[in-house]
Formats: C-alpha cells, sequence, structure tokens
C-alpha cells in the first residue's frame, strides 16, 4: 500500500512523458490524488482520473488564481460533481509574493470552504507564510462536516495541535527528506502517525536523492522512508497507516 496524497500529473513539465510516468505509477502506487490549482488544471485533473482507475481528482482555485478566476466559483461547483472528484484543492492562502492581494485570497478561500461543506467533501489546504490567517477563517467556518488536509505543512508544532482539533490531516512532502529541513522533521517525529499523509507535489519538491531534478508519484517512497526512520518505526507501517489514513479522508475503495 502506497498513496501518493497531493501531485500534478496535468502540469506541462509532463507533457512529454506523461503516460510513461503514469504506467510507472501504476506499478507503485494503489492510489494517486491528482490536485488541480484553477479551472484548466482542475478540468485536466477530471480527465486522468477518467481514464486511469488509480487516479483520483480534486478541484478547486489556488491562492494565486484567487484574483483572476474571482467569478469562477460556481464553475468548481459544477465540476466537483464530476466522477472521482474527491475534494476541494488546493485552495488556501499564500502570502509569500504579496500577490494577488490579501483580500482575493480570503475571498476564494472562504467561497470554496463553504463549497466543500456545501457538497460534504474535505478540503487540500495550501498556506504558505499565512499560518495565522488560515487559522482565523479555519476557526470561523468550521463545522463537524469540515474536514481536509494542509499539503506540505509548514507550520510549527503549535499549529498543529489546533489543526487535527480540527480534524485535519498533515501532509509531509519531499521536503522532509532535505538536510536544513529540521522543523519538518520535527513535525514528522511528533504528528501521531494516524494524522500523516505523505505526498511528492510532483513535479515539484523532489526529495533527496533525486533533489534538483523533476519529482514524480512513485518517490513519494523516499518521504515514507524517511518519516519512518525519524520515527524509529517500520517503512511498512508508515505506508500502510497513511494509506489508510488517505483512503478515509477522500473516502477512496477500501483496499484492507
Amino acid at each position: 500500500m502506497l498513496i501518493d496524497s497531493h501531485a500534478h500529473l496535468e502540469d506541462e513539465k509532463y507533457n512529454e512523458d506523461r503516460e510513461k510516468v503514469i504506467e510507472e505509477c501504476k506499478k507503485d502506487l494503489t492510489f494517486l490524488i491528482n490536485v488541480g490549482s484553477n479551472i484548466l488544471t482542475s478540468k485536466k485533473t477530471i480527465e486522468l482520473a477518467h481514464k486511469y482507475d488509480f487516479i483520483y481528482a480534486t478541484v478547486g482555485i489556488h491562492p494565486h488564481d484567487a484574483e483572476r478566476e474571482k467569478d469562477k466559483i460556481e464553475e468548481i461547483e459544477k465540476l466537483a460533481l464530476e466522477d472521482k472528484v474527491v475534494a476541494i484543492g488546493e485552495i488556501g492562502l499564500d502570502y509569500y509574493y504579496g500577490d494577488p492581494p490579501k483580500e482575493f485570497q480570503i475571498e476564494a478561500f472562504v467561497k470554496q470552504i463553504r463549497l466543500a461543506k456545501k457538497l460534504k467533501l474535505p478540503i487540500v489546504i495550501h498556506d504558505r507564510v499565512a499560518h495565522e490567517d488560515i487559522l482565523k477563517i479555519l476557526k470561523k467556518e468550521w463545522t463537524q462536516d469540515l474536514k481536509g488536509v494542509f499539503h506540505s505543512y509548514s507550520g510549527d508544532l503549535e499549529m498543529i495541535k489546533e489543526v487535527i482539533g480540527m480534524n485535519f490531516y498533515i501532509s509531509l512532502s519531499g521536503t522532509v527528506t532535505f538536510k536544513n529541513a529540521k522543523k519538518v522533521r520535527e513535525v514528522a517525529k511528533e504528528v501521531p502517525l494516524e494524522w500523516l499523509l505523505i505526498e511528492t507535489d510532483s513535479p515539484y519538491l523532489t526529495p533527496e536523492p533525486y533533489r534538483g531534478k523533476r519529482n514524480k508519484p512513485t518517490y513519494v517512497k523516499f518521504v515514507a522512508q524517511k518519516i519512518a526512520e525519524i520515527k524509529g518505526i517500520s517503512f511498512e507501517e508508515v505506508c500502510e497507516t497513511t494509506s489508510q489514513n488517505a483512503i478515509k479522508l477522500f473516502n477512496l475503495p477500501s483496499c484492507f
């Protein structure tokens, strides 16, 4: 059992060998969650999910596209009703570049949280240099029906208590393998395994030993290996438990 809970196989970086990469994934992965980030990529993600049995899709408007696609939430709702769409995302806030303005990001985030609650779907959260506002919004909008995952988690240990308290999983990516990623390794050590997912964010965040090259979903095994090493448990236990977590969160077919 091995599930990559966050990849972008629709990305143009796979245009030359997408089918070859996907064939490799079919051999090594049980399921793959391919994540949309705007209207176009959400549509492409659904196409991949319809074409390949082991791929499932999410649809959403990334904070980078929040201003340009501010009037597209209704279209996201229509896409979310497609077969094999399992979440709204990736959505959230990204203050790293200071653009688009915060008000557009916040508006899109809130609208998509409410859409997820309406459709009873989990959310996939992108949080970059925006921890305080993310938590503030989630606390205001939270209900028992709301659940999701913080993709490639970048917060601290204190924030994790609040996140798990609202039924959100923590997903770790290839950054946990980076030599300078002390904070991420601390998170990997302290977060209970039953609240962890693993991901690649392919084609980005390539783990060691391939850092600097294009990422692939099959490299999620290196994330699992590093977490197993940090926690002092078996690779098999990390794979099985994180897979169970992903199946539960995204309501995937049970393989257990």
